[in-house]
């Protein structure tokens, strides 16, 4: 049993490492398209094109690992992060779309930026990992 345990835990872990590999990628990649189009390249479309595409290539590799890690989980933790990621859903769909509701009928006298809504997620995220993390140990 306990090479089992530890078969888990080492996949786990490695799972884990590739996972935050993958993240740290897709991020550096989307930070080169945001800011390489006006530092690097002077606006060039082309290669804004080509800056976006790999960011998307990487962003499918993340989403990839993203599955690999939560197939590697136990049941308790993969209970744990599949509930977080369905109430970040439905806390970034409602928020996201009334947010978005305030901005077209001016309410809001600013653009609703992706932004915060992305802040929005990985707090969601985050204190839902936690809770869960509280509730089932």
């Amino acid at each position: 049993m306990k090479n089992q345990n530890d078969t888990l835990a080492a996949r786990c872990k490695r799972n884990t490492i590739h996972l935050g590999i993958w993240t740290g990628a897709w991020v550096l990649t989307l930070a080169l398209v945001a800011f390489g189009h006006k530092f690097l390249w002077n606006e060039d479309t082309t290669i804004s094109a080509i800056m976006i595409f790999i960011n998307l290539a990487v962003g499918v590799g993340m989403i990839i690992a993203n599955i690999k890690h939560l197939n590697g989980l136990d049941e308790m933790h993969r209970k744990i992060h599949l509930e977080a990621m369905g109430v970040t859903l439905g806390v970034t769909l409602i928020t996201g779309l009334g947010y978005s509701m305030l901005d077209i009928t001016n309410v809001i006298s600013y653009d609703a930026e992706i932004s915060y809504l992305v802040m929005i997620m990985g707090i969601t995220y985050m204190f839902a990992v936690l809770i869960n993390n509280f509730r089932y140990k």
